[in-house]
């Protein structure tokens, strides 16, 4: 039996430091477009990334928010409203903005790598969208630069895509790919919103 894409029923329960900086990604109005992206999964996405925030504001743990700035004709680009934060992080009172092109939150502006640094911090979680474009791509560098990666699967969406074979994986389909190859590779350790939230206490 194939197991549901938000589950991570063998995945441990994470330890989440006092200084876990929680980096949101592109949780933007754009993404609201099912007629450019196609249907999504996890709806209760948003709602996990409130209860996460709430948490770090609570406990006093930083909150980095990054932006897709689109080059191209686009749903986030600056130009459209689209571009504008969702309202579940608008009022955020995030630590560092960072704006992006591409889909490592590693590649911005300011530098996130340097600041993280500049900070001494280690752990990361990072919730969002898409899970299996700028969320894997930036859980898969910072893992790579050794950071500590907790990757909440289900505090984020994504939606199906076609391959070159024109076969079609669905957003849960692609999701557990996600999940299986940043367990299986090492890059972080994938866990449940639930857990964070009773780490953090």
């Amino acid at each position: 039996m194939t197991k549901n894409a938000n589950a991570t029923a063998e995945a441990p329960v994470p330890t989440v430091a006092d200084d876990a900086v929680l980096i949101l990604v592109d949780v933007q109005k754009g993404f609201d477009r099912a007629d450019v992206w196609g249907e999504r999964n996890n709806p209760d996405a948003e709602a996990n990334i409130a209860a996460l925030v709430a948490a770090w504001e609570r406990t006093g743990r930083p909150i980095v928010l990054v932006r897709h700035d689109s080059v191209e004709s686009s749903p986030l680009h600056p130009d459209d409203p689209g571009n504008a934060f969702k309202d579940v992080v608008a009022a955020v009172k995030a630590e560092l903005l960072v704006t992006k092109q591409v889909n490592s939150a590693f590649y911005g502006t300011p530098d996130l790598h340097a600041w993280l640094t500049a900070r001494g911090a280690n752990q990361i979680v990072i919730a969002g969208i898409q899970t299996n474009m700028c969320n894997e791509t930036t859980a898969r560098m910072a893992g790579n630069l050794g950071y500590d990666v907790l990757f909440p699967i289900d505090a984020m969406h994504t939606f199906g895509l076609t391959g070159p074979d024109g076969d079609t994986m669905t957003a849960d389909e692609l999701s557990r790919a996600t999940a299986t190859s940043l367990h299986g590779g090492g890059f972080a350790k994938v866990v449940r919103t639930a857990d964070l939230l009773a780490a953090t206490e």
